[in-house]
């Protein structure tokens, strides 16, 4: 299964992306073997420096970080993926300001993200890798429900507490991208705490 074949923006109505770095992973997956799913925000421009790009993509550098900080021995996305995870963005187009408008996620999730998570019937666990993810989700989970999943405020709160949709347990958690030495050494541990756990989630 290739996620781009299964699920796609029909017309692109976001204002506030730019639309001709529109990413959706690009390559064979065996759904059946994806235990976890980790949402991070959005594409990066340049399309080398996204998870599943060849050499050593720029996306990858502290995400793999944040695998050996949690106890988990990965060197690529390859191995990322052997070990059950599954990643992708909340927004499928770059952002071109450093938000981005809630109409613009709520958009992009419901036409898109929710259809992609569906793609892996024995996934248990989803992990929302910073304030987009989390908005993301909540928006699927709106939905159906009529009620948001991870309740407002920081992060550093509402990771403490236990949500469940479906047959999914989610962790909110933060963003694990960017330059490795403007992530916070406090963030850098929480993110390692909530990888393993959802890793580890029976």
């Amino acid at each position: 299964m290739i996620p781009s074949k299964c699920v796609k923006c029909p017309d692109f109505p976001c204002q506030d992306v730019n639309k001709s770095a529109y990413l959706i992973p690009d390559l064979e997956i065996e759904p059946e073997k994806i235990r976890s799913i980790m949402i991070s925000e959005a594409p990066p421009k340049d399309s080398r420096d996204y998870f599943y790009a060849s050499d050593k993509p720029f996306f990858m550098e502290t995400t793999v970080q944040a695998f050996k900080d949690a106890g988990f021995e990965v060197a690529s996305v390859k191995d990322v993926l052997k070990q059950g995870v599954y990643i992708t963005t909340a927004i499928k187009c770059a952002k071109t300001a450093y938000s981005i408008l809630p109409e613009t996620i709520e958009s992009c999730c419901l036409r898109i993200l929710g259809q992609e998570i569906d793609l892996f019937p024995r996934v248990k666990t989803v992990l929302l890798m910073g304030d987009t993810a989390i908005k993301a989700m909540n928006c699927i989970v709106k939905r159906s429900t009529g009620k948001r999943l991870i309740p407002s405020g920081s992060t550093y709160k509402v990771r403490k507490g236990k949500y469940f949709y479906k047959r999914l347990r989610v962790f909110p958690s933060y963003l694990q991208t960017g330059k490795s030495y403007l992530i916070e050494k406090s963030k850098r541990k929480m993110i390692a705490v909530d990888v393993k756990a959802a890793l580890e989630h029976p």
